[in-house]
């Protein structure tokens, strides 16, 4: 006995599913009444146009209807074949065709009355119709309004082996009028009003067979609009929950003696702080100052400065008398922050430690900053007096290891968290990621920085790109990269450059007379610090690696960057590359190469030669590529959306706003 019609009801007891079809849609992620009416199509095909077919002209997608007058199987060469048909109505006739189908000699017969919808072709002068969508109809008097493949806009979904959208939109087709008015509404009554949203069963109705395009938008506005409200909600509730967290740590000095501390630290800097970085040192410590624990993301270019801020942050922990974790993603990013640590707290006489795979520096002081990479999260002693945890290029760790670093303080209370990123953010993505967050920005490089001169560079002109940078390096004695995607060649991607293999052809066919080094995510943490190390001497010339030098060099006589594959790259990140050159006031060039990129590839890439903010380059990126391409969805621990777009301001500015004026009110 079949069980009664419900949203929770297996598809398998569906008319036109049973157990093998149910397996096939399990593998869509449809395994109840409620995930089917819940898959929505991705676009739709506008077969709207009904013509009679006297009046059919050649590139014309319409819908005709009329009787089939005979069907056959015609045999091709091997185990082809074509099935060739002639469709009447009042007006006339025309050929219609259909490819390896033989069933529809006998699903077509002659004397069916049928609709066809499909592009209108000119086959040796004469008007056809070529593989056609048909549907069957029963009656003469039926509107296109009860079709569901032809004479309408046809929803097409994603689709798998065995399931297509023709059987999706069947299957649909026949639950939705049994399952409509049992489907709940899930928003509050005064925000569907509020927003003119259509009622949830009604824009389900819709998203799979709308009446035109205005009723297929509506439809979609809703559900969008539900989605990320949803999702609001959880990141305000979160944010509430991070609110009632054990309170940080007690002050032990006065404001007044606190803000001497700080003045007295910038005075001493060799360089002046920007506007932007003066604004982020004061909403860190004013958060500091709070009873719970701060959570913000410190975002900015490469070289715009924040490592200074984060210092700042780290003093205030440091003058209160609490310790200071700082976990970074590298090796050779984390002695690069050991030596400027150093130089900012030696005299101050607070102790920096060291902790890392391959190298350890600790100090027995109770007070200190703590600097490591992942080896951090394996300390054998927990943290204590812990006050503030820095986490630098924070997409870099995932969720549970960030939980780790947590679970491994001892004191009472939880310490105050700054993570900071190089990863321009578009505006919608943080409202929507790290919504939970309160969001520092430094929008503004240090003065003297100049931009870095970017060219794309067609293939003709390769040789003499390595003609001049050869000359550079012996002439104004600068050091360059060249950046390969892979480390080594792909049986896949073929034509895409390989760092190992490139730098055996550079050292021997190229600058054979400058001195070369390889560096890549495999080689031992020693040997990567010992090139950083010659690196820093100039004791190399070129360095040719893979974009593990995206995150955290600063080696001031890298004047050139040459990045093969660039259309392999999003802007964000080939704005980071260039970001590791150009540290001094020595002009710097970035070389774009892209052997066999398109133009829209190209056009893409230009962009990098027009603008030089990385966050201006973050929205077109998100534009032209999309957040899955743009930002590495799965690494980010991205919500996968079915229907909002995270481009979309004006709809996460509304659902934020939503979800704010209901969360009191709805339980999760």
């Amino acid at each position: 006995m079949k069980p009664a019609l419900a949203l929770k009801t297996s598809v398998q007891y569906l008319k036109g599913v049973g157990p093998r079809m149910a397996d096939r849609l399990d593998k869509l992620g449809i395994e109840t009444v409620e995930d089917l009416i819940n898959y929505y199509p991705f676009r739709y095909q506008n077969y709207a146009l009904i013509s009679p077919l006297n009046k059919l002209q050649e590139g014309e997608i319409v819908t005709v209807r009329g009787v089939i007058e005979n069907i056959d199987n015609q045999y091709l060469r091997g185990a082809k074949t074509i099935q060739k048909a002639v469709l009447t109505d009042e007006s006339g006739e025309i050929e219609v065709s259909w490819f390896n189908q033989p069933f529809l000699t006998q699903a077509l017969k002659k004397g069916t009355r049928v609709a066809l919808s499909g592009k209108v072709k000119n086959y040796r002068g004469k008007i056809s119709l070529a593989s056609p969508e048909y549907e069957i109809i029963e009656n003469q008097a039926v509107s296109f309004q009860k079709t569901i493949h032809t004479g309408r806009l046809v929803p097409v979904y994603p689709e798998t082996r065995g399931i297509s959208s023709k059987y999706l939109r069947k299957i649909i087709a026949s639950l939705l009028p049994r399952i409509k008015e049992k489907i709940p509404e899930i928003l509050p009554v005064k925000t569907i009003i509020k927003y003119q949203l259509l009622a949830r069963k009604e824009a389900l109705a819709k998203i799979h067979f709308p009446e035109n395009k205005l009723a297929a938008a509506k439809a979609r506005e809703r559900l969008a609009f539900e989605e990320m409200f949803f999702y609001q909600l959880k990141i305000l509730k979160k944010k509430q929950a991070r609110q009632k967290e054990k309170k940080a740590f007690v002050w032990k000095i006065k404001k007044s003696e606190l803000n001497k501390k700080v003045k007295e630290f910038i005075d001493k800097l060799p360089f002046k702080l920007t506007g932007c970085q003066k604004r982020a040192v004061k909403e860190i410590l004013t958060d500091m100052k709070k009873p719970q624990p701060m959570n913000r993301l410190f975002q900015g270019d490469v070289g715009s400065g924040k490592t200074i801020v984060a210092a700042i942050a780290a003093l205030a922990s440091l003058a209160n008398g609490y310790s200071v974790a700082f976990m970074v993603p590298t090796e050779i990013l984390a002695f690069q922050h050991y030596q400027t640590l150093k130089k900012f707290f030696t005299p101050l006489k607070i102790p920096v430690e060291l902790i890392t795979g391959s190298k350890k520096i600790i100090s027995r002081k109770k007070v200190k900053i703590i600097l490591g990479t992942h080896a951090l999260l394996f300390k054998k002693k927990p943290f204590s007096n812990l006050g503030l945890i820095i986490i630098d290029e924070q997409h870099r760790f995932g969720v549970a290891q960030r939980k780790k670093l947590l679970k491994q303080i001892s004191s009472g209370f939880l310490p105050h968290r700054l993570t900071m990123t190089a990863t321009p953010i578009p505006r919608t993505i943080a409202l929507t990621l790290y919504g939970d967050l309160e969001i520092s920005i430094l929008d503004k490089m240090p003065p003297g920085r100049k931009p870095v001169s970017t060219f794309v560079i067609p293939p003709s002109k390769r040789k003499k790109c390595y003609h001049w940078l050869k000359k550079e390096v012996k002439k104004k004695k600068i050091q360059a990269f060249i950046i390969c995607p892979l480390i080594e060649p792909s049986e896949t991607l073929t034509t895409v450059k390989a760092a190992k293999e490139e730098f055996s052809y550079l050292k021997k066919k190229v600058f054979s007379n400058l001195k070369l080094a390889l560096l890549h995510g495999r080689l031992p943490g020693k040997k990567k610090n010992q090139l950083l190390e010659k690196m820093q001497k100039r004791k190399i010339d070129i360095l040719v690696a893979t974009p593990v030098v995206e995150v955290g060099l600063d080696l001031p006589w890298a004047t050139v960057m040459i990045i093969e594959e660039a259309d392999r790259f999003g802007l964000a990140q080939l704005h980071q590359l260039r970001g590791r050159v150009g540290r001094r006031e020595e002009k710097s060039y970035c070389f774009l190469f892209a052997q066999k990129a398109g133009p829209k590839a190209i056009k893409r890439l230009k962009a990098l030669t027009e603008i030089h903010q990385g966050l201006k380059l973050a929205e077109l990126d998100l534009q032209w590529r999309g957040p899955g391409e743009s930002y590495g969805l799965k690494q980010h621990g991205f919500p996968k959306f079915k229907i909002a777009d995270i481009g979309d301001l004006d709809l996460i500015l509304k659902t934020r706003q939503a979800a704010a004026q209901n969360c009191a009110k709805i339980r999760e």
